[in-house]
């Protein structure tokens, strides 16, 4: 039932910057977890960051003091600021939310659309 809306990919060069941002169709406040993975060309889907409680994140070893993820509650909207961005990091973004509609309902999962980021000089 929860929708997730994704935006702020694109192209940049090595060294640049990019802000992602994920909007949810409902309060967040609730979610057990919810962030961002991604997937290359030919790779697996990798977690980069999530926050897996109310406070408590965590990050990929590969991203770690590069980007960083944060939400505005109010906004219901998730975000990854991404730092020196290296072409490594060219992939497609995915959002996801890991929530519950109540204390006992089955768990479910939410995947954005997924925004494109290249990075290329």
């Amino acid at each position: 039932q929860v929708q997730l809306v994704e935006s702020g990919g694109g192209l940049v060069q090595p060294g640049g910057s990019l802000r992602l941002s994920c909007a949810a169709s409902g309060s967040i406040r609730g979610f057990n977890a919810m962030g961002w993975y991604r997937q290359a060309p030919g790779k697996e889907r990798e977690l980069v960051a999530t926050f897996t409680g109310r406070i408590s994140t965590n990050y990929a070893d590969s991203v770690k003091g590069r980007f960083t993820i944060s939400k505005d509650n109010a906004k219901n909207t998730v975000y990854l600021e991404m730092n020196n961005l290296k072409p490594e990091d060219t992939a497609v973004y995915y959002c996801n939310a890991d929530y519950q509609l109540c204390i006992e309902c089955p768990r479910k999962s939410s995947w954005g659309q997924g925004t494109q980021v290249t990075v290329s000089s």
